[in-house]
This record gives structure tokens, sequence and C-alpha cells, in this order.
């Protein structure tokens, strides 16, 4: 497996919409599992091959307080099934360092495809459901970042950019 590298705001890469997964073969299980390397390693819970640019409809998310129970959603498609929106303060492996209060739909139900690329369904709430969420806006090319104002999202930019400056 290998560590790859994780894109970070404002790279405009991050904002290429994913195509979708054609087929599942050994080539993607491979990039599943250096994903879920790259995820682990980073300290993230959930990471989209956008991130890594590969802009494939393709994300790895892992919630388990022992870290060791990778999701694998292939084109996944989001369906939310409450109005309600519930409000979690969202990081992101490609805009390090920062948080903000993003809302977003309660409860979700999710269509995709696992890792042996069979179909499958499920309903997440809570800390899943933001998470599945916030992966599948990176494949839709929209950061969490999309969701605060536009003078909170230049202060991040312009801190983000000259650490990236910095470590040239």
């Amino acid at each position: 497996m290998a560590k790859l590298e994780i894109l970070e705001f404002p790279d405009p890469r991050l904002r290429t919409v994913a195509k979708p997964v054609e087929t599942v073969d050994d080539a993607l299980r491979k990039l599943i599992d250096d994903m879920i390397e790259t995820m682990y390693d980073a300290q993230g819970i959930g990471l989209a091959a956008s991130q890594v640019d590969v802009h494939q409809r393709l994300l790895v998310i892992d919630v388990s307080e022992e870290r060791n129970q990778p999701l694998v959603f292939i084109n996944p498609r989001i369906t939310p099934l409450t109005g309600d929106l519930a409000p979690y303060e969202e990081g992101c492996l490609s805009v390090p360092g920062f948080y903000e209060k993003v809302e977003r739909p309660a409860r979700v139900r999710i269509e995709a495809l696992g890792r042996d690329g069979e179909p499958f369904e499920m309903e997440a709430d809570g800390l899943l459901a933001t998470c599945i969420q916030h992966e599948i806006d990176h494949l839709d090319g929209k950061l969490f970042v999309d969701y605060v104002s536009r003078l909170k999202r230049d202060r991040i930019k312009k801190k983000l950019q000259k650490v990236q400056r910095q470590r040239v």
C-alpha cells in the first residue's frame, strides 16, 4: 500500500467534479486500500478520491472508535430522510487546522457499490451522516468552507496559502 498526497485548499483540482466509476477491479481496490491507509495516516475519518487527485466517485470512511471499520462507497447517491438539519463542527484533511459549524440533513439514505462491486443501501445519522455528506461534496467539487461566509473562507485561504509557501 502507498500513502497518497492529499490536495489542500485552494488547489483548483479540488473543484473538479468526479466521474462515475466504470469498473470495480483490482486497480480500484488498490486505490481503495491506499486511500484507507492515507486517511488513517492523516488521522482523518473520511477521504474522497478527489482529495488525492483521482476524479472518480469513490470515498472511504471510518468513524469507529477503534479505527478498524472502514466503509467504502463507490458511485454513492444520497437521499435526505428528514428536513431536520444537524449542526456539526467539521474539519477536513484538505483544509488542515480549520473547523467550522456546518448544518446538513440529520438522517440520510445512501446507495452505493461496495468494495466488491455489489450494490448496497444503508441509512445513517449523526457523525456518519455528516461525514458521508461531506465526502460526497468533495466528489461534486465542493468543500465545507463553501458553507461559511466569504470573509471566513478568504481568511482560511490566505492562512493556508501562507503555510504552503513556508513549506516550499
